[in-house]
């Protein structure tokens, strides 16, 4: 299954930032920590080519500190890029942000030239959050579900510091098919995009084969799982320590999804990054080849209807 997710509110968001763009000097772009590459938008990318840009990887207590490192250090590799790490809650979050962005743009400042940020990010990423913690009151709309802010604002963090908040927005496809996974599992697309049950058990995948650890100190399995316990098996089980059946003994695997999933958002099962550098890599490589050989197959019915026309 493709996760895809474009309501029509995005539509309308990618418009504002198309135009926004004009008017700022810099952008502020919130990753999830847990699936950095995932979260990082590539419509974003080109709306905003030649912006000087700072990559948040917001959630880093629930991600995978090493990981995160790795990550670090790719976006700060590039160009015009600087990157940092932080929890959306920590209290000095503001000061790390502005001081980072002045010193990108140490040319603006003051009354006559104030430095104009405009911050975005997919959805249910903690920018509402972020963004009430450096203003001090509840301006930001927040919650649980993606898509709560749908209007653009503008904020003012100081005299000479105007912040324009964006509606969290993913792009029209997602080509990565793990990404979209991702994703899903981090709670960025709706639940009407996507089957629970499918995202747990890639979910699931990933972790018995690279935080078994983790998976076995959550659920204690009462048998050794490492050799023979697949997605599902490890599904089953969490139904089973969970309660999540139904008449006669039988495995409720929405009920059991939900618990996984819930479990993986909230940190229950430990410091997780869904990705690192080369992993994404890979995967970019493959969904790239598929594309091509894809529309080149369409172009190929094309020519063929063509010449019997």
């Amino acid at each position: 299954m493709a996760i895809q997710w474009f309501p029509g509110h995005m539509n309308k968001a990618k418009k504002a930032i198309a135009d926004r763009i004009k008017s700022i000097d810099m952008v502020i772009e919130m990753l999830d920590a847990r699936l950095p590459a995932s979260s990082e938008n590539p419509l974003l990318a080109q709306l905003s080519r030649g912006k000087p840009k700072l990559k948040i990887l917001n959630k880093q207590d629930l991600a995978d500190p090493e990981r995160t490192a790795l990550w670090l250090n790719e976006f700060n590799s590039r160009e015009h890029t600087q990157a940092l790490a932080l929890d959306a809650s920590e209290a000095n979050a503001t000061t790390k942000i502005t001081r980072a962005c002045r010193q990108m743009m140490p040319q603006r400042g003051g009354l006559d030239k104030p430095l104009r940020v405009l911050i975005c990010g997919i959805p249910n990423v903690g920018k509402s959050t972020l963004i009430n913690g450096m203003i001090g009151k509840k301006s930001a709309k927040t919650g649980n579900e993606p898509g709560i802010t749908k209007a653009e604002q503008r904020l003012f963090l100081a005299d000479d510091f105007w912040l324009y908040d964006t509606p969290g927005m993913l792009w029209p496809k997602i080509i990565v098919e793990q990404g979209g996974y991702n994703l899903a599992a981090s709670g960025a697309v709706g639940r009407n995009a996507l089957d629970e049950e499918e995202v747990a058990l890639v979910l699931l995948d990933y972790l018995r084969r690279h935080y078994l650890p983790l998976l076995q100190e959550r659920y204690q399995p009462d048998r050794d799982p490492s050799s023979h316990w697949d997605d599902v098996a490890w599904l089953e089980w969490v139904a089973q320590k969970r309660g999540a059946l139904l008449g006669g003994g039988r495995v409720n695997y929405q009920k059991a999804a939900e618990a996984v999933l819930g479990d993986f958002r909230g940190g229950h099962i430990g410091r997780i990054t869904l990705e690192t550098p080369n992993q994404w890599a890979g995967w970019l490589k493959t969904a790239r080849q598929k594309e091509a050989e894809l529309k080149a197959a369409r172009e190929a019915k094309k020519a063929a209807r063509t010449g019997q026309a």
